[in-house]
């Protein structure tokens, strides 16, 4: 019995062509899984339960785990995996958690670790001392060094560590201005200036940039007027009105190397730098036209000779006493890239005086 076709009216046994398409099977690639409400909600439930349980392990305080947010958590193991890459367990770091308050409280400021790309590695928590953010609130900003600077600092900062980078071991120092706590920024007028002395050092053999590191002391530039502070690193002498030295506390000796009794009798004039001598007179007529027992100190930073004929940089806060007619002068010893910063400063914020000195 021939069978035919109900559209062309031929056997079946002829070609197939005359089918329409509709009717052939041919194969559909399977559809893309589209994600329903409740997968994407489970999806989310078991991230978050995994970035909580990375919380968990972070080496902070209990009361700043519960403040972080996702991302601010992201941050904060990334730095702990950059500081297990540099530092192994089989090597032991120089610096890290162990580290604790009491040794770090003796330090005069905090201790930095960057990466060969500045990436932030480690921070000491005393670092909440000088900048009034702790290592966690700082990570806020931003997970390299350049995050935490002034925006003036930044490319200054990039030039110093290419070149610390290009010889390693050679040690390198700074002065920058890092973020500061809105409470800190209030009571001083903005950021705080930091001196940065550090050098990158390979940590591992070969040597790579993955294997090396930036370790770094930051120690706070002096404030404008002087801090109350350590007393270890300042002497005060006191001045007739023309400024010939009466009096001297014998912590003079260390700082400059004069007896006291040597510097009896001698003008101050007769140890500054040549340079600096029309900074002092203006300083110094400042000083004399002030009177009372209240009157502001004048401070200025100057380079006063050594008894080994070297030059030290002094911050100098001088004040007319009340009630006698003498000069009393506090000297804080600074480094040089410290003088430079706190003169910059200081001329930036002090108008020019068209009187001679």
């Amino acid at each position: 019995m021939t069978i035919f076709c109900s559209h062309c009216h031929r056997p079946l046994q002829a070609e197939m062509s005359c089918l329409p398409r509709r009717g052939k099977e041919v194969p559909r690639p399977s559809k893309p899984f589209r994600s329903t409400k409740s997968a994407s909600k489970a999806r989310r439930d078991q991230i978050n339960m995994e970035l909580q349980a990375l919380r968990s392990l972070l080496p902070i305080s209990a009361r700043e785990k519960e403040r972080l947010s996702y991302l601010h958590t992201m941050a904060l193991v990334c730095l702990q995996l950059r500081g297990a890459q540099l530092f192994p367990p089989d090597c032991a770091p120089p610096v890290g958690p162990a580290l604790s308050m009491e040794l770090l409280s003796l330090l005069p400021g905090f201790l930095l670790v960057l990466s060969a790309d500045g990436k932030l590695v480690y921070i000491s928590e005393n670092v909440a001392q000088v900048l009034g953010l702790s290592m966690v609130e700082l990570l806020a900003h931003g997970d390299t060094v350049f995050d935490i600077l002034g925006q003036q600092a930044q490319e200054d900062v990039r030039k110093k560590l290419l070149l610390a980078q290009e010889e390693p071991g050679r040690e390198v120092t700074f002065v920058c201005e890092m973020r500061t706590s809105k409470a800190f920024q209030l009571q001083h007028g903005g950021n705080r200036a930091v001196v940065v002395r550090g050098r990158f050092t390979a940590l591992r053999w070969p040597p790579s940039r993955s294997t090396t590191a930036f370790l770094a002391l930051c120690t706070p530039v002096k404030r404008l007027p002087l801090d109350a502070g350590s007393q270890d690193d300042l002497f005060q002498s006191t001045h007739s009105l023309d400024m010939t030295f009466t009096d001297a506390t014998e912590s003079v000796t260390y700082h400059l190397g004069y007896h006291r009794e040597e510097l009896m009798g001698q003008s101050w004039y007769s140890l500054l730098h040549p340079e600096d001598a029309d900074l002092a007179a203006s300083q110094h007529r400042a000083v004399g036209e002030s009177f009372g027992a209240g009157a502001a100190a004048d401070t200025a930073v100057l380079r006063v000779l050594r008894r080994d004929s070297t030059w030290a940089w002094l911050h100098v806060s001088a004040r007319r006493d009340g009630g006698v007619r003498s000069i009393t002068c506090t000297s804080r010893c600074l480094r040089e890239e410290e003088a430079a910063y706190l003169r910059a400063r200081q001329h930036r914020h002090t108008p020019r005086s068209t009187a001679p000195p």
